[in-house]
């Protein structure tokens, strides 16, 4: 793994009611007993940000890529794609699981496009750690100042961004990445929770 990720660690931030998991019968055999799936089963990722599908409610196992968009049009897409389990959600992107190389990769439908997202799945579920957790305790200061509020918060989503790239750059690789545009709407100040500290501080 590129990153320690723990279901303690992870339930010791956001609470067991907080993260998702994936059940062992949601892969293939095959697919199960690599190291990615079992992070998805045994850590699990928060949930907000990122959300993990569904498995499917007749077979109870994930969809392939082949069930949910048509390979043929993702001209970058490498051979036997379509048999990778598409294990989450985000933006407009279906991840996928490569079980072979533990990658994942973000189908995009709308672009046709595909990209390599992540070395592994431990880089996932740090990704999706730390920017939910900035999305959880970050406030704006009570003093009137804005403008130095989203230069904060600006300067944490760069620290993310530079920290994970220093171990692994494939989800911040480019301004285009759905983790890259992700961040860029954080750090405008979307995506945060009615509840939670910063959107009440924006709000007044």
């Amino acid at each position: 793994m590129l990153f320690d990720v723990t279901r303690g660690g992870l339930a010791q931030i956001f609470g067991d009611d907080r993260i998702a998991t994936l059940p062992a019968t949601a892969f293939s055999p095959s697919a199960g007993a690599t190291e990615g799936a079992r992070l998805l089963q045994s850590v699990g990722v928060p949930t907000g940000t990122l959300w993990l599908r569904e498995p499917d409610e007749d077979t109870g196992r994930l969809h392939l890529v082949q069930d949910v968009v048509d390979t043929e049009y993702f001209e970058d897409a490498a051979e036997g794609a379509g048999e990778w389990p598409v294990i989450g959600w985000l933006l407009n992107a279906h991840l996928a699981l490569d079980p072979g190389s533990g990658t994942v990769h973000a189908f995009d439908p709308d672009e046709d496009t595909v990209r390599v997202l992540h070395t592994d799945v431990s880089s996932l579920v740090q990704v999706a750690l730390r920017f939910q957790r900035l999305l959880d305790e970050f406030t704006f200061e009570h003093d009137g100042d804005e403008e130095a509020g989203f230069e904060r918060l600006d300067r944490e989503v760069e620290r993310i961004r530079q920290e994970t790239s220093g171990v692994d750059p494939l989800p911040f690789q480019d301004e285009e990445t759905v983790w890259s545009v992700v961040g860029d709407e954080i750090a405008a100040g979307q995506r945060f929770r009615g509840d939670s500290p910063g959107a009440r501080s924006l709000s007044g």
